[in-house]
């Protein structure tokens, strides 16, 4: 994972322990005040909150433990690999897009964050600039050229 995804995940990881778990123990807490706990909605939701809250504190606390960080600053060269910045040109409508090869929890397309699982990012893996890849989507295969590679 890169050094902005892993802060990304602490992030995540301090919010939930000093925003949202506090305030789902006064929510558990203001419900057991109604009475019948049987029949409380407001106790189970509030619950089963407590419970997805711990969850993925564990999570993220499991995946932070394993990290392996990369310092995508220190890297350089012309071949793709974790941590690239690739610009693709689309071979049929030469529609250009540019892309970051990322781990798998920081991924987000939106934001052209490309997870290192993905068959384009597995596909654009030890390519070079000029180099076109074939990739098969949903829609069918696409042809992409490889436009710039860099590390920022």
């Amino acid at each position: 994972m890169t050094a902005t995804g892993l802060a990304r995940l602490e992030d995540e990881l301090k919010r939930l322990k000093t925003v949202e778990r506090p305030a789902v123990i006064q929510a558990i807490a203001d419900a057991r005040e109604m009475g019948d706990l049987a029949e409380n909605a407001e106790y189970h939701a509030a619950r089963e909150r407590q419970a997805f809250i711990e969850g993925r504190v564990k999570e993220i606390e499991d995946k932070i433990s394993r990290a392996d960080v990369i310092d995508v600053s220190k890297l350089s060269g012309k071949v793709v690999r974790f941590g690239a910045t690739v610009s693709l040109a689309d071979e049929d409508t030469d529609e250009e897009t540019t892309y970051q090869i990322v781990g798998t929890d920081e991924s987000d397309i939106n934001a052209g964050l490309l997870s290192i699982t993905s068959p384009l990012a597995r596909a654009l893996i030890g390519k070079t600039r000029g180099d076109t890849v074939e990739v098969t989507t949903p829609r069918g295969p696409k042809s992409y050229e490889i436009v710039k590679v860099g590390y920022k």
